[in-house]
């Protein structure tokens, strides 16, 4: 079901890219020739957003905006692309089918989850109350409840639509599917690739036993690579840009402004009759009024726990990004205690006798070596048998009733720090435990504002400039470039982005950037002026990439490097063809690089090699050899292999190979149905240019 979900809604069919298109001026894309309006698309977004609003009981925010866009055009190309297909082939879904699925014999999962009784047993009647109430307007209701009464049918109609479409896809798959077949012989292959066993033994030389020095690369080399590899270059439409930042943090000054602010409240907060109407009054100033425990205080009050005094103010100290003040609002008890201990825990083996003794006896020595001048923390890490003994036995803070009633009690009968003089038997096993702060109920009230450090009026508007004046009058990638060192600043560079792209480099929300680059930018042209996660930003087309191969250009550094291993591989096996003798003599060539390696076990459906890596080529030559037969020395992925077969062992026949033939047919479906998804994308021809509206 969720491979059907996916096919009907998700993002297998999306091309991506800029692929030029014709059709009428308000498009956002294309699907299998039809051109999808903004007035269409922006339709289909706001049923998704009333879909959300009824299903979250909210208004969806600019996180999740992106993603009911994507469902808007994946449902359009399900209408424009899947659907046809549908009918073209005569698949439909009687209401017969339909009302089965909904509330007859063989009700959808979904829908059974939704109407649950107590119990938690799909409940029919619940069910059909539901579609009775859903399926006229209620009488008398008024506004409010009619939009709830139409959001719920709605959604409902969604759901049953989405339904019907999902096993419309089943049957179409299906026609497919059913065609798969797995023969005897295939079935019998796999079974052998998984169970016939190789001992063999290779010789290793990685590429990198031939210095890049003793190699040149040259143009001819990395054409004659590319043509034979152009089908593994195959790319959707794409862009590269490069772009400089103008930070708008705050400056020192505005630094020197809050903390002005702060201290200028801080005289009005001292005076405050009432601190808590003080604060929620003044809500500019981020103001909180928290009751707080000895465990839970703030570190800069806990450390002096004897000067907390009520209307005693601390601060202002710089807090994440904020100057922030504190105000002792009054102090008080509550009926909770708060302590806090370290222990070593001894549990025992079994609940005989023999083992509580056992325990009982190493506890008390390990107490008594404590008494005596052991390290505590030390004994807990030797001796503790539960999760704090790498913490040196700290329990940290506890309250009352969240430790068992034996540790509890010995922990707050305690009249001072320190090590309590007898074990404490729980039912987890005997306690050692060490007091690190006495009971305490004392309840803080503090209050607190905070004034956070941003920048000003003034510090942006110089970032804005110093971004304009970059701008102004820029032609040219090299002059971008130039402009940017002379004015001390790092040129960043992202290639390859998408159309529907929504990060760049670091920049989270960067949709402005992309669809700037995608509708408006020109080559060698500057952008106009991003503000983006605080700062400014001036970027610049590099590049573009239209939809089917790369240029050799663009891949001539990603391609040298295995250029360079090609060459490599060539001397390698050069060298060892002008050598006689055994692996060993011939591993000796290359000195240290060169290894030999020895399998016992090696199954031909193995995808790796001990010293090699993942390499399936590098057992398909092994498993090539007949017994006591050497290879060739041939290039592998990441350097040359020499095998020889030692003994293979072929499986015997077994008379049942229906296991084998089902693994595969699965296989074979799972290939098939992306095969189909990829067949329906390349024949819809889906051109995205939604970046013209969002």
């Amino acid at each position: 079901m969720l491979a059907m979900a996916a096919f009907i809604v998700g993002s297998d069919f999306l091309m991506g890219g800029n692929r030029s298109f014709f059709g009428p001026d308000n498009a956002v894309g294309s699907i299998a020739g039809y051109d999808v309006t903004i007035e269409e698309y922006s339709q289909v977004v706001q049923e998704r957003e009333n879909d959300y609003i009824n299903r979250m009981q909210r208004q969806p925010g600019e996180r999740e905006m992106p993603t009911l866009r994507q469902q808007a055009w994946d449902l359009l190309i399900a209408k424009y692309a899947i659907q046809p297909q549908f009918k073209e082939l005569g698949v439909v879904v009687t209401q017969t089918e339909l009302d089965d699925m909904v509330q007859g014999k063989n009700i959808d999962e979904g829908i059974k989850s939704s109407f649950l009784d107590s119990a938690g047993n799909f409940d029919r009647g619940r069910l059909i109350s539901y579609m009775q109430q859903i399926a006229t307007p209620p009488v008398g209701a008024n506004d409010q409840m009619m939009a709830m009464w139409q959001g719920q049918k709605s959604q409902f109609e969604n759901y049953i639509a989405n339904l019907k479409l999902g096993r419309e896809r089943v049957k179409y798959e299906n026609l497919l599917l059913k065609t798969n077949y797995v023969t005897k012989a295939e079935a019998e292959k796999d079974y052998h690739n998984q169970n016939d066993v190789a001992e063999a033994k290779f010789a290793f030389v990685p590429f990198y036993a031939i210095s890049d020095s003793a190699v040149q690369v040259k143009d001819s080399d990395l054409s004659a690579y590319f043509a034979k590899n152009k089908h593994r270059f195959k790319t959707e439409a794409s862009r590269d840009l490069a772009y400089v930042e103008f930070s708008i943090l705050p400056s020192a000054a505005d630094s020197a402004d809050a903390r002005t602010q702060i201290t200028e409240a801080m005289e009005f907060f001292k005076s405050a009759a009432n601190d808590s109407a003080y604060v929620y009054s003044n809500s500019d100033l981020n103001g909180e009024y928290t009751n707080y425990t000895i465990a839970s205080l703030p570190s800069e009050l806990s450390a002096n726990l004897g000067d907390l005094t009520p209307g005693k103010m601390y601060g202002p100290n710089l807090e994440n990004g904020a100057y922030k003040v504190l105000k002792v609002s009054k102090i008080g008890s509550d009926t909770t205690y708060n302590a806090k201990a370290s222990h070593i825990l001894i549990r025992w083996d079994s609940e005989t006798p023999e083992a509580k003794k056992t325990a009982r006896e190493k506890a008390q020595k390990i107490l008594n070596d404590i008494k005596a001048g052991a390290d505590f923390s030390a004994q807990a890490r030797e001796f503790g048998t539960d999760g704090t003994a790498q913490r040196g036995g700290d329990l940290g803070w506890f309250t009352s009733g969240q430790m068992v009633k034996p540790f509890q009690n010995a922990v707050f009968a305690a009249t001072k720090t320190g090590l309590i003089n007898q074990l404490v038997e729980t039912q987890f096993g005997y306690h050692i435990i060490d007091v690190t702060a006495l009971k305490d109920n004392t309840v803080y009230t503090l209050s607190s504002l905070s004034i956070p450090i941003v920048a000003s009026e003034e510090t942006t508007n110089t970032a804005y400039l110093k971004a304009e004046q970059f701008a102004d009058g820029l032609s040219g990638i090299d002059e971008f470039k130039s402009r940017a060192k002379e004015n001390s600043l790092l040129v960043a560079e992202a290639k390859e982005l998408k159309a529907a792209d929504r990060r760049v480099n670091n920049i989270d929300d960067a949709r402005p950037m992309v669809v700037w680059l995608f509708r408006d930018a020109k080559k060698g042209k500057p952008s106009t002026i991003f503000e983006l996660d605080e700062r400014y930003i001036v970027a610049m087309m590099t590049g573009e990439t239209k939809e089917g191969f790369k240029s050799l250009d663009k891949v001539k550094d990603e391609i040298t490097p295995a250029v360079r291993n090609d060459l490599k591989g060539k001397i390698i096996i050069e060298k060892i063809k002008a050598k006689t003798g055994t692996l060993e003599e011939i591993a000796q060539l290359f000195g240290t690089d060169g290894t030999v390696h020895t399998v016992n076990d090696l199954k031909f459906n193995s995808n790796s090699l001990q010293g090699v890596g993942f390499d399936p080529s590098a057992v398909g030559i092994i498993f090539s050899l007949e017994n006591g037969k050497r290879s060739l020395p041939i290039a592998i992925e990441s350097g040359v292999l020499m095998a020889e077969m030692q003994n293979k062992t072929i499986a015997p026949a077994v008379g049942d190979y229906t296991m084998f033939a089902n693994q595969l047919l699965q296989s074979a479906n799972n290939k098939s149905s992306f095969a189909i998804s990829e067949a329906i994308r390349q024949d819809a021809k889906v051109v995205d240019k939604r970046y013209n509206v969002n």
